[in-house]
């Protein structure tokens, strides 16, 4: 890449900072076996006198926690100890006997067939994040479903015995699903999913910063976002990280720094093999389950919503871009990437040997940076 090659990308970071749409940002690209660009503009939070945003600044990764988690049921899945034909009912006994509702006669039906771990992963369970308003997410909100209050297992309690929103395998819709699986990996390892988090993936990429809470030293290093969005004035709340949850959240609960992240897309980059701190080859997963986690899986199956863009499939907790053309941005065939609900994306592009990383905190900048960062970052090549 040309030494001027990021000018465009750091130039219109830098405008959003001054346009008062984000406190700042960290951006970092790697090509070709190097980190060719790792930035960072703006402040840390609002406000006068908050320190400048630093290259290694923690934020809340949100859904970026999902690949995560995904791959750490495939490592189980290698293993012989996780079958993704398996019903969800096999490992969590409260998904047992669901049933779907229908909106058209307002009765439910039993489900056609129950749904997988599979269907977990690759978000056509039959769930749903009950964002919008109906008979369906309404039972969600009075059962208190994704409370931060709640364990994996009072999760499951309270979220297996409603009723879903789609037949299992008929549709896709983002959904509590991944954090469903983090329940099934619960079970599978009988140990916290933070705790098993930590001992298969994050320890061995020496992912330090990555975890359920900041760690009490680096708490003065956390990056927060307005209090009011700039542009519609809706307060914004994000999840307190201050102090180890409750909730261990597989979709959505971690929190990282571009360095960390960059050492497990390194991971997914190298096919699930990438150099150790000590220069040990470390190997997480095969070259066949990576390739398999990031296929889409989805085919002629529809999409609920508008989360998944124009030209994208769905894998096991990530997009898929199925072709140069259709979407918005450029990209190549083949590219992974997932995003944060908290300002946060991430790209893989294996044929031009590439990720990249952009982490903020301004949440209702999320779906222009989505397609602004590719933009920026394909502008450099």
């Amino acid at each position: 890449m040309h030494p001027h090659a990021f000018a465009h990308l750091r130039a219109a970071l830098q405008t959003h900072v001054d346009q008062g749409l984000l406190p700042g940002a960290v951006a970092l690209v790697h090509h070709q076996g190097r980190t060719v660009l790792h930035e960072a503009v703006g402040a840390q939070r609002p406000g006068a006198g908050a320190p400048a945003m630093a290259p290694d600044t923690v934020f809340r990764i949100y859904s970026m926690t999902k690949p995560i988690a995904s791959l750490a049921a495939l490592m189980l899945m290698e293993e012989g100890r996780l079958l993704l034909s398996h019903p969800v009912s096999h490992y969590l006994p409260a998904f047992a006997g669901q049933r779907v509702y229908d909106e058209a006669t307002g009765t439910t039906a039993p489900v056609q067939r129950e749904a997988t771990v599979h269907d977990l992963l690759r978000h056509t369970a039959g769930l749903s994040y009950a964002w919008e308003a109906g008979t369906v997410p309404d039972q969600y909100r009075a059962a208190r479903v994704g409370s931060r209050r709640h364990s994996n297992a009072e999760l499951v309690a309270a979220l297996g015995p409603l009723p879903l929103v789609h037949q299992p395998g008929s549709c896709w819709e983002y959904s509590r699903a991944t954090d469903v699986l983090g329940a099934v990996l619960e079970v599978v390892e009988g140990e916290s999913l933070g705790t098993l988090l930590k001992r298969r993936i994050l320890e061995p990429l020496g992912m330090h910063d990555t975890g359920f809470s900041v760690l009490p030293h680096r708490l003065a290093d956390l990056a927060e976002p307005f209090a009011r969005d700039p542009q519609t004035g809706a307060e914004v709340a994000l999840i307190d990280v201050s102090a180890p949850p409750a909730f261990e959240s597989a979709g959505g609960g971690l929190v990282s720094t571009a360095s960390d992240y960059a050492r497990f897309l390194q991971l997914m980059l190298g096919q699930g093999t990438v150099q150790g701190p000590d220069g040990h080859t470390i190997r997480l997963a095969s070259r066949a389950t990576v390739g398999f986690m990031t296929a889409d899986h989805l085919g002629n199956i529809p999409t609920a919503g508008d989360i998944l863009p124009a030209g994208y499939g769905f894998g096991l907790g990530v997009a898929v871009r199925k072709a140069t053309g259709l979407a918005s941005s450029p990209g190549s065939a083949g590219t992974y990437s997932w995003s944060g609900l908290g300002g946060t994306f991430f790209l893989v592009d294996p044929a031009e040997d590439l990720f990249a990383i952009l982490l903020t905190q301004a949440p209702g900048q999320l779906r222009t940076l989505c397609e602004l960062y590719p933009a920026l970052v394909y502008a450099a090549l």
